[in-house]
Formats: structure tokens, C-alpha cells, sequence
């Protein structure tokens, strides 16, 4: 016996004038972009995922597509690889944001290390998060974290400078405005103005200041310097500059202790009793407020002559 169509298949559809309506196909699901982590150094570096995702993905966006094809071709990764710098951003983010809506799934890579940082992308990643498109991270190496920990000065908290401004004015603002600042300092230098900046570093963070001057970060030929800014100025104006340069300074040495004599520990315990305070509370009040311990100023008021 022949088996009836099942409900539902062409055969029931054409009969009646009951037919439903044909679903709508499914929506292209939105593509996704992918921040990726490239070595700094050694190519051998970058992670199975990072190599994976490369492999996979519709495009990868890079600053200088001559330098992530040879990374690429090390890997036998032939994904199209496109441009993406401060001169052609405004008007090619658009059009990369268009792919991913349409269901492209794309790589932004930095020339070396993790993206956005002194790299072209901050637009791209802005623009997807606006519209919805999801960002995913490939995290893997960074010259900043990698000279943080081997510079042997504190790692947190610390503040990233980037590259320092070519200009002399720009370049002595910037470093003016973080001299005080309580925190290790990581900064990247050209080759090309290393002397200059190293002086610079010197005369607006103070000589003495502890640093770490880092070559060729996971290279063969790496290097480290450390002393004070003052001789690494020295020692860049004796060397010719070859590769780049990461530079950590240690955090400023802290204030001298504040200089306090009797007269002045007794008119602070005078003013805190005078508040309302009780001797043990007006003590600690008194100490805090002059920047000593309570010892400190138990021994200065052992020095005024007793009345």
C-alpha cells in the first residue's frame, strides 16, 4: 500500500487554500571580532588558538600587512590580510562593520604584541561594541607585561606612556605630568631618539630614579639594562640603537619624613583635647595628623620640660 504524504509535505500543501506560510529563511548570524596577541620576538610564540583563529577567520586587519604575512606564512595561514592605519580608519571601519553584520567573522591584529595598544584598532572595536557585534580577545604576548616582569621593579600599580611625543615641548609635558605619580612607569622608545629620550626621562622624572632599559624582548640577541635614568642617558649617548626599546622606571622614592619639633607635637595634642578628645584618642589624633607614629610623638613631648 502506498504511504500517504506526510502532513505537511508538498503533496498536502497544494490541496487546500489552508497551506501555511513558507518560515522565513533564518537570519545570516552577525560575524565576530576577534582581537589576537602576536609575538613580540619570536614567531614561535604566538598561541595554537591565536594560530587557529587566524586560520579561520574571513579577515585579518592589521596595521602593516607586510609584517603579519611573514608571520602568517611561517604558520601556512593564507586568510586575506587588509590595511587598517589612522589615514584610511574613518572611512574603512564603516565598511569592515558591514561585513561583520553580514556574518563575516574578522582578526584584528597588532604588528606585534596585543592590539590597541599604540596600535590603529580603538575604532573598530568602539564601533562593534555599538552596534553588537561580538569582540572576542585572543590574549597572548605584550611587551608591556613581559617588561614588567622581568624588570624586577614593582609591577603594580603601573601606568603605560606609549611611545613619547617627538616633539622636545610634548614630550616634557607628558613626562612633567606623571613625575609625581606614585606608580611604576613602563614607556616605549624609539631607537631613533633614544639618547634624547632617555635624557628627557632623566630630567623630568629625576636621575636618580631606579629603570630598567629592555632590548629585543624575547629575541636571541635580548637585553636589559639597569640603573639609574641619569647613566642609562649616559650609556645611550655611547651605543647605536638597534631594535626597540621598552623602558620601566621604578616609582619616585618616598617623601622625606615630615621634620616635627616638640614645641609643635604639644600644640597639636593641645588642639585635639581641646576638640573634646580623651588623652588616648587626642595622642592618635595629634600622631596622624602630624604624619609620625604615636611613639614618635610620645618621645617629643618626653622633651618639653614639665610644668
Amino acid at each position: 500500500m502506498a504511504q500517504a504524504p506526510a502532513r505537511g509535505d508538498g503533496a498536502t500543501r497544494r490541496r487546500g487554500s489552508s497551506q501555511s506560510p513558507a518560515a522565513p529563511p533564518p537570519a545570516r548570524p552577525t560575524g565576530q571580532l576577534y582581537v589576537v596577541a602576536t609575538p613580540i620576538g619570536t614567531l614561535d610564540d604566538l598561541s595554537p588558538r591565536a594560530r587557529s583563529v587566524l586560520a579561520q577567520v574571513d579577515l585579518i586587519v592589521a596595521e602593516d600587512t607586510r609584517r603579519v604575512r611573514k608571520l602568517l606564512n611561517h604558520f601556512s595561514v593564507a586568510t586575506a590580510a587588509r590595511s587598517l592605519h589612522e589615514h584610511n580608519e574613518a572611512h574603512l571601519v564603516p565598511h569592515l562593520l558591514r561585513r561583520l553584520q553580514g556574518g563575516a567573522s574578522l582578526a584584528l591584529v597588532s604588528d606585534a604584541g596585543t592590539p590597541l595598544l599604540c596600535d590603529p584598532g580603538l575604532r573598530l572595536v568602539r564601533a562593534c561594541r555599538e552596534a553588537g557585534v561580538p569582540v572576542r580577545c585572543v590574549p597572548g604576548p605584550s611587551a608591556i607585561t613581559a617588561a614588567l616582569s622581568v624588570a624586577g621593579l614593582p609591577p603594580y600599580p603601573f601606568t603605560f606612556l606609549g611611545f613619547l611625543p617627538a616633539a622636545p615641548a610634548a614630550r616634557k609635558q607628558l613626562l612633567d605630568a606623571h613625575a609625581a605619580l606614585p606608580h611604576t612607569l613602563v614607556l616605549f622608545l624609539s631607537p631613533h631618539r633614544l639618547a634624547a629620550e632617555l635624557a628627557a626621562c632623566a630630567a623630568a622624572l629625576g636621575g636618580e630614579r631606579e629603570a630598567v632599559l629592555l632590548a629585543e624582548l624575547s629575541k636571541v640577541h635580548e637585553r636589559a639594562e639597569h640603573a639609574s635614568l641619569a647613566t642609562l642617558a649616559e650609556l645611550a649617548r655611547a651605543i647605536t640603537p638597534r631594535g626597540e626599546y621598552t623602558l620601566v622606571v621604578g616609582p619616585p622614592p618616598p617623601p622625606p619624613p615630615p621634620q616635627v619639633d616638640a614645641e609643635t607635637a604639644a600644640e597639636a595634642l593641645a588642639e585635639a583635647l581641646a576638640a573634646g578628645l580623651l588623652l588616648p584618642e587626642a595622642r592618635r589624633a595629634a600622631a596622624r595628623r602630624l604624619g609620625i607614629s604615636r611613639r614618635e610623638l610620645y618621645a617629643l613631648l618626653a622633651r618639653l620640660p614639665r610644668s
